[in-house]
């Protein structure tokens, strides 16, 4: 007995179908449980809900229509005193709103930036100080202890104007230092990748997504099932000693061997994988089944032979020994007895795990 949901490892087979929905194991477990209640129960609860629904409504409405005549009544005196406390409470409203709103999280590259951005800053600004110290005491060195002037009042406001000037060019370092465009140029730049991105068919809709691939040091991917249009076929082949790099015309392939390999194509595949002719005239046949047999016997179609054929004069059950593909043997095998008592194995499967065989 299987219940839903069981994986079946290895082999193959048939199985008729005795229960479903409540009648299964898990739709009786179900109904123990109590969720596979009777549906007139819940109707007729259903009912009742509504129409109790419907009478707090009608009470509702009639409460409503009482009430607002009372306030109608009591507002017209005191309407004007109600406008600045309702438009305080609308304001501390506001601000709730705008506290409870979610603060937008910076990306990856944004926080970084910022941090640099800072740091910049802090050189700039320490940087600044150390060359109005530097100006100052050159200036004030060279003119009073090198030169040995006395200060004078009178040249005080020209003392001053150099004070100022030193002050300034501070100022220009400092402004200097912090790098406004940085986020700008970075933008930008995100905004170039994104296009060349679009040019290789990657459509990225928020700049963000650049910045996290960008900080990705390692890419996992895996190609099992990606199949862009879920078909596969034979494009190359090496049959006979000779490598072909388009699938080769039968002529081209002698006559024991082909027989060999449209044999080994037609009873190493499941039987329950087909190729189908298409639904519309003109289309693509279908492929029914694992892709990876689907395209082997669509090439034996491809060489101008038949698979039903051999399928229909070798049937399943005659099929001497069947080593179905798993992840540990990587190879799927079935083993044929001949007329004369021996035996033949086809395998097909990973390319290292048979050449090593």
């Amino acid at each position: 007995m299987l219940l839903s949901g069981t994986h079946v490892m290895e082999g193959s087979g048939k199985m008729v179908v005795t229960a479903v929905g409540v009648n299964s194991q898990t739709g009786i477990i179900f109904t123990l449980l109590g969720g596979g209640e009777d549906e007139d129960e819940d109707e007729e609860e259903k009912k009742k809900e509504k129409e109790e629904k419907k009478k707090q409504r009608k009470n509702k409405k009639q409460d409503g229509s009482v009430e607002n005549r009372k306030k109608a009544k009591a507002q017209d005196g005191a309407a004007m005193e109600m406008q600045p406390l309702n438009s305080d409470e609308g304001t501390d409203a506001e601000e709730k709103k705008k506290a409870n709103l979610p603060k937008k999280e910076k990306s990856v590259l944004q926080g970084k930036l910022t941090k640099l951005a800072v740091q910049i800053g802090k050189a700039g600004l320490l940087m600044s100080a150390i060359t109005v110290i530097i100006l100052v005491v050159l200036f004030a060195a060279d003119t009073f202890w090198v030169q040995n002037l006395p200060w004078i009042r009178e040249c005080t406001p020209i003392y001053i104007q150099f004070f100022v000037k030193f002050f300034i060019i501070g100022v220009t370092v400092l402004v200097v230092a912090v790098p406004e465009g940085l986020p700008l140029a970075v933008t930008i730049s995100l905004a170039y990748s994104v296009k060349k991105m679009m040019n290789d068919n990657n459509l990225v809709r928020h700049l963000d997504a650049c910045e996290t691939m960008g900080n990705a040091t390692a890419i996992c991917s895996d190609k099992t099932g990606t199949l862009t249009m879920n078909r596969m076929t034979v494009v190359q082949a090496y049959v006979a000693e000779k490598h072909h790099k388009k699938v080769p015309e039968p002529e081209s392939i002698p006559s024991s061997t082909l027989d060999t390999l449209i044999l080994g194509i037609a009873v190493n595949c499941a039987y329950t994988t087909n190729i189908m002719p298409p639904e519309k005239e003109g289309g693509l046949p279908r492929q029914l089944g694992n892709k990876t047999e689907c395209a082997l016997l669509g090439f034996s179609k491809d060489l101008k032979r038949d698979y039903h054929a051999i399928r229909n004069e070798i049937p399943e059950e005659k099929l001497y020994k069947v080593y179905t593909f798993n992840s540990v043997r990587k190879s799927m095998s079935t083993v044929l007895k001949m007329a004369d008592g021996s035996f033949r194995m086809f395998s097909k499967g990973a390319s290292e795990i048979l050449l090593k065989k």
